[in-house]
């Protein structure tokens, strides 16, 4: 009488003989294609490049609005400071 047991690693069915304690025969698992539909992935892909330019782009716009906006938090912060010349700046952690 043959023991059958599944392979913890690669899921492959053993038949185990007790009595020589020796795999005499194994069944590989079938494994799933890597890819179903070739046509469908090429499309895929085509799509990626657009898809990363669109990124690009709108990661370009983001960064050349992040002056302005920090040049304008200046401003406003400069403006502040200049209308109350006797307020002192909070104080900051690393000050104490």
């Amino acid at each position: 009488m043959l023991f059958e047991v599944e392979c913890p690693c690669c899921q492959a069915m053993l038949k185990i003989d007790p009595e020589t304690r020796a795999v005499i025969a194994h069944t590989v698992p079938e494994k799933p294609k890597a890819i179903e539909d070739l046509a469908a992935e090429v499309a895929k892909l085509k799509g990626e490049g657009a898809r990363r330019e669109q990124l690009f782009q709108k990661s370009f716009e983001a960064e050349r609005s992040h002056g302005k906006v920090l040049e304008k938090k200046f401003d406003e912060l400069f403006k502040r400071a200049k209308e109350n010349p006797d307020e002192k700046p909070p104080t900051r952690d690393i000050d104490l």
